[in-house]
């Protein structure tokens, strides 16, 4: 069998940041890391829980909702990946700049924490995932799109 695409990305030479994971067709998959790999402590599932439900929320809510395909976590709890259909790279940059400051800051409601609306409504963590959101921004408040790229 063929390795899949992020398994051939050298995660020993991975940082946090934004990274361009894969393009097919007019589709970006778009690696936010927050943690460097293989090295603890890794997002907590509450923390990365309620970021992935903050993220998609104000992402679908934005004026690229149309464009959003999938937010979701990797299951090594170091990031997620965001797909995006024809938004420019500089405007997802901001975008995804944007919605780490409303996670930062947000002292909301959790969107979609009831039983009916998550199978795992119970695991949240609201304080946990503002202090990712507040760690992960220094890193990427001044990426451009020179950084997209991973390092080879």
């Amino acid at each position: 069998m063929e390795k899949i695409a992020s398994f051939c990305v050298d995660h020993t030479k991975l940082f946090p940041g934004i990274y361009i994971s894969r393009i097919d067709g007019d589709i970006i998959t778009y690696d936010i890391r927050m943690v460097k790999p293989n090295t603890p402590p890794y997002l907590s599932n509450g923390a990365l829980h309620t970021i992935e439900h903050l993220f998609a929320t104000f992402a679908r809510n934005s004026e690229y909702a149309d464009r959003v395909i999938y937010f979701g976590p990797m299951g090594c709890r170091t990031g997620f990946y965001f797909l995006l259909r024809n938004v420019p790279k500089k405007e997802t940059i901001n975008l995804i700049i944007r919605i780490f400051r409303q996670i930062a800051d947000y002292d909301g409601e959790i969107p979609g924490t009831t039983a009916s609306e998550c199978g795992n409504y119970r695991e949240h963590d609201l304080v946990g995932a503002k202090k990712c959101a507040k760690e992960f921004l220094p890193v990427i408040e001044n990426w451009d799109e020179t950084k997209l790229t991973y390092n080879k």
